[in-house]
């Protein structure tokens, strides 16, 4: 298969959007569209996966069918179907699988099954075409928190992981406990910028420790006791809570950059990239290292089918002759992008 001018055809359906995207192997997005299941998941302050899968089974068919026309494309054009294959809820994953393989087996076209943290880790290539490998990675999102050498596609060194929460965890749960309602992490984000960040002695968990990981856990009891004890602002615990979640990534950035680096580039990816407050505050530790900062522009951040369809291209175009996954590939609620990483105690099951 030639790699030149490939379409693909990208479907992301691993937790609470459904979307459907074409991405070209020269970086160009010919159509995209995302459904948000804000309203269906907001009575309940959070994801619920039965609610969600439901969702995706009565949306994705009819978003293919409209990008599709919005790029005024057919099937025949398409060269490969890309679909998160996990990890992610399995309810929704195997809808978006499903759907994949059903078009790619109707079409005789290729099936790519793809990690969704993949696509994260490769979002930013798709954005920026200088962005070469290898790069640190910070992925950070709603059930994920790692630092990754990035040393090309399927190439991933885990550097640190979570031992409990992720940091989208723990802003939903803050923008839960301060009733700001879901999705957590912008409603935390605008309350901080009216508090001060100074206000509310909160703990930066693991800050300084010899091992490498994060722990949000324990950040997140601090700003319930902060709440209920009715001594703080709630723009002063958000402005708190957020100011003590960049210094725990800043600091274990700078272990990770000491003991594995020099990078050429920092990178972030996750819906947590959107936070600009955390951009700012790589950005600055990339220019004290004299590396390079990228993040993904606002709307690949969060969960999106440009990303999975840009994985699937990126895969073509280093396997040129790869003829699709097997249509029996599973839907994995786990999929880590590095197989070979030690276990960690308290991670197991988001590691």
């Amino acid at each position: 298969m030639g790699t030149e001018a490939h379409i693909i055809l990208g479907i992301e359906s691993s937790c609470d959007e459904t979307a459907v995207a074409l991405v070209t192997a020269d970086r160009r997005i010919l159509a995209q569209r995302i459904a948000s299941q804000e309203e269906e998941h907001a009575p309940y302050g959070g994801v619920v996966p039965e609610i969600a899968a439901r969702a995706h089974a009565e949306r994705l068919a009819p978003m293919i069918d409209a990008v599709m026309a919005d790029a005024d494309m057919d099937l025949d054009r398409v060269d490969a179907i890309a679909a998160t294959a996990g990890p992610g809820l399995i309810g929704g994953v195997m809808v978006g699988l499903v759907s994949a393989k059903a078009l790619a087996m109707a079409a005789s076209k290729p099936l790519i099954a793809v990690n969704h943290l993949e696509g994260h880790a490769l979002s930013p290539r798709l954005a920026d075409e200088t962005l070469a490998f290898p790069y640190l990675l910070l992925l950070v999102s709603g059930g994920h928190c790692q630092i990754l050498c990035v040393e090309g596609v399927g190439q991933y060194r885990r550097l640190a992981t979570t031992i409990d929460d992720a940091l989208g965890e723990a802003f939903d749960k803050t923008a839960k406990i301060l009733g700001l309602g879901y999705p957590g992490g912008p409603a935390v984000e605008r309350l901080a910028r009216e508090g001060d960040a100074k206000a509310v002695p909160l703990p930066r968990p693991l800050k300084g420790s010899k091992e490498p990981h994060f722990s949000f856990a324990g950040l997140k009891s601090a700003v319930l006791r902060a709440h209920e004890s009715g001594d703080h602002k709630a723009a002063d615990i958000a402005a708190s809570f957020q100011q003590a979640a960049v210094d725990c990534l800043i600091d274990r950035l700078e272990k990770a950059i000491g003991e594995a680096g020099p990078f050429p580039a920092l990178v972030v990816a996750g819906g947590v990239a959107a936070n600009q407050t955390v951009r700012g505050a790589l950005e600055d530790l990339a220019q004290r290292h004299t590396m390079r900062f990228t993040a993904p522009p606002l709307a690949l951040c969060t969960d999106n089918a440009a990303m999975i369809a840009w994985a699937g291209s990126e895969r073509l175009t280093l396997e040129p002759d790869f003829t699709g996954d097997p249509l029996d590939f599973k839907a994995r609620p786990r999929w880590p992008l590095d197989p070979e990483a030690e276990a960690v105690r308290g991670a197991g099951v988001k590691a």
